[in-house]
Formats: structure tokens, C-alpha cells, sequence
């Protein structure tokens, strides 16, 4: 994948949509808008898959019912707005499967890797290490698109991620840095941030103005080629997990429609906004997913972490204070 020889593609193509944005404050709006929506949906999400992971399905073939739903549905969605507007499905420019295949390998990875800490009781501390994502998006972003972040953003970055971690970390303290666990999370974070800046350079490759149109073109592209990868490798090593996907599928068409309308969302934001500020804004997802716990599970939280959500929350609020 030529992601070097087409840094400047992308790079034209961030200029391209930041030209298009006419009217900044709803389009601001919009990316944040997508951004809590994503995070909301995704809180779900997991709590879904971690039910399928201790069922028994595999770390692969859970991951495998997150995509392998999703390009039909986005299929008929685009053909009926096609049909409906009259209008043809834009193109997408030249260098937009190497950043696309760059993500959507880079999510597999991540979500597995998430999928597997399910099962492994340093789940905690994996999760910890996983929270590294939104600072290494903003090198990866910095190297691959040439996109920077202030200083100002990047304090408020590190304010979220110190709450991120306060949650994180077992309030028994005493938790071993060097396991399993801790491996899978820093994987997990190392892969998501390469796959959101992935998926932002895609988006912006694809030739349209509308930015949900744009998301929803690199998101049924890259379902699709994420379905056929995981599929056939699944047929070579999990044939098992495989047809467990499709038997069980009351369970994981759930997974696969929550997971196709959050990436809509994530792609949407990644469309409009720096994968860094996205990621940054999506932390949020840690504070709702306590909400339904508070809610559903009629759990109680500490001091540690009453003040570990204050501060995820006072970050989100400030980073989009200043970039609406």
C-alpha cells in the first residue's frame, strides 16, 4: 500500500473539504453531532459483543459479525438514494483503497484485539493501555496526513486521557503493567488511531461535497472488503465461528446494524474533522457506557471516579468549545 505516494492526494483532498465547509458552524455542529452519536452507539455495541465473546464465539468471528452485515445494508441505502435523486454515486479518487485498506485491516486488528480482552480477567488494565489512542492519533495523523493538533487541544487531550485512566485502572491498585492484557489494550490503541486516520484520509478521497454521502461511500467499501478478508480467513481457520455468526443471528445482525450506524457517525466526523479532535471527543463513550451501568445495573461510583468523569467531561467540553 503506497500510503507515502499519496500523502499529498490526501493532504489536497483535506484542503479540498475544508474549502467545501461554506457554512462552518453547521458543519462544526455536524462532526460533533456524529461524534456523540458514534460514541453512543458504540457503548452498546461492546456490550453486545462482550456478551457474544463469553458465549463462546471467538475473537474473530465477533469481529466478523461487526462487518459482515453492513455492506448490504449500506448497498441499499446508496442505491435508494441514487434512485431517488437521480443523481450517480460519487467516485473515488486515486489513492483511496490504500488508506481504506489501511484502516479497515487496522480496525480488524483493534477490534479483536478489544473483542479478546473480554475474555481475559486483566480486562481493566487493557482498557487502560487501549486509551492511548487518541494521542497516537495525533502523531499519526501528523505523519500520514500532515495534520496538526494546538497545544491548547493537545492539554485538553491530556485532560481527558488522565480521566480515561483514573476509570481505567482498578481501584485495588496493585495491577501488573506487563501481562496479556496490558498488550492487547496498548494493540488495540496503537491500531485504532492508524485506522481512524486511515479512514479520514479515505473519506476525503471520495469525490463529493456531501460529507454523509462521503461517509457512507468509504463505509460500505471498506465493510466490504473487511467482510471478505475476515470472512475467508474465517473459512480457512474458524469455519466453526463462522457459521456460528450466521446461525446466531439474532444476536449478531444486533451487532452488525449498531456497528454499521456508529462508523456512519464515526466516518461522518472523520469526513468533517481531524481524526484527533474525533477520537478525542469520542472518549465520551467511557461516560455513557457508566451512565447505562448507573441506570441499568444500579451501579455506584466513587470519588475516583466521580472525578475521573468530570474530567473526561470538562476535555470533551473544552475541545468542542474550541473548535465550534
Amino acid at each position: 500500500m503506497e500510503i507515502g505516494a499519496d500523502r499529498s492526494q490526501a493532504r489536497a483532498g483535506f484542503q479540498l473539504a475544508r474549502s467545501e465547509a461554506t457554512v462552518p458552524d453547521a458543519a462544526m455542529s455536524l462532526w460533533v453531532l456524529a461524534t456523540l452519536f458514534a460514541a453512543s452507539v458504540q457503548s452498546f455495541r461492546f456490550l453486545l459483543q462482550k456478551r457474544l465473546a463469553v458465549s463462546g464465539l471467538s475473537a474473530a468471528a465477533a469481529t466478523f459479525a461487526r462487518f459482515v452485515y453492513a455492506p448490504v445494508a449500506i448497498g441499499a441505502g446508496l442505491a435508494l438514494y441514487a434512485g431517488v435523486s437521480g443523481a450517480p454515486l460519487p467516485s473515488v479518487g486515486p489513492g483511496f483503497w490504500s488508506y481504506a485498506l489501511a484502516g479497515g485491516i487496522c480496525q480488524i486488528l483493534a477490534t479483536m484485539c478489544v473483542v479478546a480482552l473480554f475474555a481475559y480477567r486483566n480486562f481493566a488494565v487493557g482498557i487502560a493501555f487501549s486509551k492511548i489512542t487518541v494521542l497516537m492519533t495525533v502523531a499519526t495523523g501528523f505523519l500520514i496526513l500532515g495534520e496538526t493538533v494546538t497545544w491548547l487541544d493537545l492539554v485538553a487531550m491530556g485532560v481527558g486521557l488522565v480521566g480515561v485512566l483514573m476509570l481505567s485502572v482498578p481501584a485495588s491498585g496493585g495491577w501488573q503493567v506487563l501481562n496479556r492484557g496490558a498488550l492487547l489494550g496498548l494493540g488495540s490503541g496503537v491500531f485504532f488511531s492508524v485506522s481512524a486516520v486511515g479512514y479520514r484520509g479515505a473519506s476525503l478521497l471520495v469525490e463529493s461535497d456531501a460529507p454523509v454521502l462521503r461517509a457512507a461511500v468509504t463505509l460500505g467499501l471498506v465493510t466490504l472488503a473487511q467482510a471478505a478478508m475476515l470472512g475467508s480467513w474465517l473459512a480457512w481457520r474458524d469455519r466453526a465461528g463462522l457459521i456460528a455468526v450466521f446461525t446466531r443471528w439474532r444476536a449478531t445482525t444486533l451487532v452488525g446494524l449498531t456497528s454499521m450506524a456508529g462508523s456512519l457517525g464515526w466516518f461522518t466526523a472523520y469526513t468533517l474533522q481531524t481524526a484527533a479532535y474525533v477520537n478525542a471527543v469520542g472518549q465520551v463513550e467511557l461516560v455513557l457506557s457508566m451512565g447505562i451501568s448507573w441506570l441499568v445495573l444500579g451501579e455506584r461510583f466513587t470519588r475516583r471516579e466521580l472525578a475521573a468523569i468530570a474530567l473526561v467531561t470538562a476535555s470533551v467540553l473544552a475541545l468542542i468549545l474550541m473548535r465550534a
